[in-house]
């Protein structure tokens, strides 16, 4: 048993105030050394990742500018400066590049105009509308999301043949039947349901029900009141269209049965097989066809940032 009689420990003398300074400022001092060194070691890591990423643009863009060298060694700098290969790009060719260029702005007004209208109409009443099997009609969508797109390559290819727009009766009517054939089928679009119906979320109740109240008809509200609260997210998804729309391949290539309909990436196989022996031609066609999504999400870039965040968020 322990001795009841021995004294008690001393107790500890509390501390100064100016030791509480001091070991506050050792933490702090600490933490923020700390704080510094994750930093540092995540910025490291991105830079790597932005490294590898950028990379093979940045490859490209010297190696159409080479007049002449290897274009399969990696370097950091070019070996010359040329725009020799630009200017054959766009007259040193039979591939129609204006055209092809032309066809990538139409499909991207198009498909953008109709894409974006549909989803924004669609995401309305899943938010904000109630009626039975509105969640499981919802959600039911979503599943389709698993489906990779080559699933419906079949399907969207039979539909489009029994619409008939790949009849051949008028050069212009035909033009804009092989516009629609590229468009169509990604006309309704899953992710931007999803993302507008989210950012519909967001809006309160008590407005919508305050424009019922004053005689607003569902499309008035959905004009007046939803669509300016859901600008930005309404914008994100149009640069995503744009830049799904302006990279267009695949559905291109299968569907258009001439080739100066084709867009711009689709284009540059036959812009390949015309370069044959000039592949820095190529690499120039390539540089072209990123321009213009660099310009369009740099000049949309806050209203990205800010329509995804909404998006999420709601």
């Amino acid at each position: 048993m322990p001795d009841l009689t021995s004294p008690l420990p001393a107790a500890t003398a509390p501390m100064s105030a100016e030791e509480h300074a001091r070991l506050a400022a050792q933490l702090r001092s600490r933490r923020v050394a700390r704080q510094r060194v994750q930093n540092v070691l995540a910025y490291a890591v991105l830079i790597v990742i932005a490294l590898i990423m950028l990379y093979p643009f940045y490859w490209t863009l010297i190696t159409s500018f080479e007049p002449t060298g290897n274009i399969y060694e990696a370097k950091i700098l070019p070996r010359g400066v040329s725009l020799r290969n630009y200017a054959e790009v766009f007259s040193g060719t039979t591939v129609p590049f204006w055209r092809l260029i032309l066809n990538s702005l139409v499909i991207c007004v198009l498909g953008v105009t109709i894409t974006t209208t549909l989803a924004t109409l669609a995401a309305y009443p899943l938010a904000k509308m109630r009626f039975p099997g509105r969640d499981l009609i919802f959600y039911a969508i979503l599943i389709l999301m698993v489906l990779p797109n080559e699933a419906g390559l079949i399907v969207n290819y039979i539909t489009t043949i029994k619409l008939g727009l790949l009849q051949q009766t008028n050069p212009v009517i035909d033009a804009v039947r092989q516009y629609l054939a590229v468009v169509l089928p990604g006309a309704a679009s899953i992710i931007g349901l999803f993302l507008l119906r989210q950012a519909y979320l967001g809006v309160p109740q008590e407005l919508i029900e305050a424009a019922r109240i004053d005689g607003a008809r569902e499309l008035t509200i959905w004009r007046r009141i939803m669509l300016p609260l859901a600008l930005p997210t309404i914008v994100a998804f149009a640069i995503l269209e744009f830049v799904a729309y302006w990279n267009s391949f695949l559905w291109a290539r299968i569907m258009l049965p001439d080739k100066n309909m084709l867009p711009l990436s689709a284009g540059l196989l036959e812009l390949s097989s015309t370069f044959s022996t000039n592949s820095r031609a190529v690499m120039a066609g390539a540089v072209i066809t990123i321009i213009p999504i660099l310009i369009v999400f740099l000049t949309g870039q806050r209203y990205f940032m800010k329509g995804l965040e909404g998006a999420v968020k709601g």
